[in-house]
């Protein structure tokens, strides 16, 4: 049996710690090798840089986030340095931007202490200057949480609540997109969607006139006036052109949006949405703003409930139907009954042909409240209609099927 004279555990080793550290660090380390510390470096390099950074569990990035918690935490501010700067120059899609930087340090503030995170971050922003990625002055107090984004309402009447999120890659916005709610939830249903979209868009989200922390002046409301209130907030917020994304009632605004107020849209998502009801369902529309009238929004939250969601889902959700269930409740009957007029009035159909933006239309297969058909005639009447069916989502279908809806979303405006 022949003799292989390469040391494959120290190779590997070594292979991974260039990898991680880059050339010239380990270079350097090797450099200072002399005969009391050479055992050591070849241990750190056998047992950490093979035994550990060779495992294919874990991606490198995971690995180096570990890694910074786990020094910051020890106030091992040596190798926290070492894996900052390795982290952030490292430009394969395996190291850390300054804004992943700055998420870690965050979450380990929470665990390893306010201390441990102070220090954290004043060698980090010092590592920062040093590569030429030192971050712009920003006055503390227009900090907003990025999950969330900065809230306020509109200086017009009646007064909207709205969040914007700034794209978190601080670069310009690929585009300005608008998530328009359904009738009886508010902004915070869209909050998924909207991290993702902020990745590298700036997301509006806003509160219907009658919901939310929203105002609710006397209603009836018109499909119309909807529109016109989210034409005022993006003037307001000085928006340009948008993609518009609205689910239900959302998505009835955004086609009357596009059709009196053009300019400001660049392209529509119509989810799980109509553009007019038949006699039939708006006598059934009169039917429920009767009964909220007699009995508030709990007389019809456990039928609403089951428009909302399948049975499957409800089955094996209950806390997320809940919540919404909580959510509907919480409406103000006023506006909400004044809502319901506005989308039993809805009346697009026949004007959707003067549509000219891309448009995708989203429908959910079990969706009882606006079934198929209704999907299909948006999409047929638009002049650039495309649609796309949601199997096991009834209707709310950006809340049943996230990831679906999410990867339909993305599809369609990598084409704008």
């Amino acid at each position: 049996m022949s003799h292989d004279p390469i040391d494959h555990d120290l190779e590997r080793g070594m292979r991974n710690r260039r990898r991680i550290l880059g050339d010239a660090w380990v270079d350097k380390s090797l450099a200072n090798t002399n005969s009391f510390n050479a055992d050591f470096q070849g241990l750190i390099t056998r047992f950490a840089w093979h035994e550990i950074w060779g495992r294919p569990g874990l991606e490198y990035k995971v690995r180096r986030v570990i890694v910074l918690a786990s020094t910051m935490a020890l106030a091992r501010w040596e190798e926290f340095e070492l894996h900052v700067r390795a982290a952030l120059l490292d430009d394969s899609g395996q190291g850390l931007d300054p804004a992943e930087l700055k998420e870690v340090l965050m979450q380990a503030a929470i665990y390893s202490g306010v201390p441990a995170a102070n220090t954290g971050i004043s060698l980090a922003q010092h590592i920062l200057a040093e590569l030429g990625m030192a971050p712009e002055p920003t006055p503390g107090a227009i900090a907003a949480h990025p999950g969330v984004g900065r809230e306020s309402v509109t200086a017009s009447q009646p007064a909207l609540h709205y969040t914007v999120r700034p794209p978190r890659s601080g670069k310009a916005p690929r585009h300005t997109v608008v998530l328009s709610h359904a009738l009886g939830c508010d902004l915070d249903m869209w909050d998924e969607l909207a991290n993702r979209l902020a990745a590298d868009c700036r997301v509006i989200s806003y509160d219907h006139r009658g919901h939310g922390a929203s105002d609710a002046p006397a209603g009836p409301y018109t499909m119309a006036d909807l529109a016109d209130d989210a034409a005022r907030l993006l003037r307001e917020l000085d928006s340009g052109p948008v993609v518009w994304i609205g689910l239900s009632m959302g998505g009835m605004v955004g086609q009357e949006l596009a059709l009196r107020h053009p300019s400001l849209v660049a392209a529509l998502v119509v989810a799980n949405s109509s553009s007019g009801y038949p006699d039939a369902a708006r006598a059934m529309w009169q039917e429920r703003i009767a009964a909220v009238k007699a009995g508030g929004v709990e007389a019809i939250a456990d039928a609403v409930m089951g428009r909302y969601f399948h049975e499957d889902f409800r089955a094996a959700q209950p806390a997320t139907v809940a919540r919404y269930r909580r959510r509907l409740v919480a409406t103000g009957t006023a506006g909400y009954v004044a809502c319901c007029a506005a989308v039993a009035g809805v009346d697009t159909t026949g004007r959707l042909a003067q549509v000219a933006v891309p448009t995708l239309v989203i429908a959910g297969e079990l969706d009882a409240g606006t079934p198929l058909p209704m999907s299909e005639a948006i999409a047929r009447e638009v002049q650039h209609g495309g649609l796309e069916v949601i199997e096991d989502a009834s209707h709310l279908s950006a809340v049943e099927q996230p990831e679906r809806f999410a990867a339909l979303v993305h599809q369609f405006m990598l084409g704008l």
